[in-house]
């Protein structure tokens, strides 16, 4: 039996990638890959872009109980564009515009053909700087580690 509010995991997962991508993007980054669309969809705010704080959660050896780390500043924004489709964006620290953006992204990826120029202009790239940066910091970290 099929539910109308059932997700397929396949999407889920994909929407996932995008958002966090979109979350890690520069603004720069978020900026380029809008303007190689011919127009910027027009698109209405439903909430923010805002700034708050979130309680971080941590854990000793990652399986410990959890306890309350620290705060973290986050923005958010969500949007719909003129066609209905919604996009939510977030990211850590007071880019509210950088936020606002990554929720208008995250709505034009919901369309296939969008998606696809979203993907060779920007999250495939972003993915690449990601990789790069965190092999960079490995190998920094792993130049200071004690015998």
């Amino acid at each position: 039996m099929h539910r109308a509010n059932e997700i397929d995991p396949g999407a889920q997962a994909s929407r996932k990638r995008i958002v966090d991508l979109l979350a890690r993007a520069t603004l720069a980054e978020l900026q380029d890959a809008l303007a190689a669309f011919d127009h910027a969809p027009a698109h209405k705010t439903l909430r923010g872009p805002e700034t708050g704080l979130v309680m971080v959660k941590g854990r000793i050896g990652g399986g410990g109980a959890p306890f309350n780390l620290g705060e973290a500043t986050v923005s958010r924004a969500s949007v719909r564009l003129t066609d209905g489709r919604i996009g939510h964006g977030y990211r850590l620290g007071t880019d509210r515009k950088a936020a606002e953006l990554s929720a208008v992204l995250d709505a034009v990826a919901q369309d296939e053909t969008a998606r696809a120029l979203l993907e060779t202009r920007l999250l495939t790239p972003l993915e690449t700087r990601l990789a790069t940066e965190a092999e960079r910091l490995e190998a920094e970290t792993a130049a200071t580690k004690v015998d």
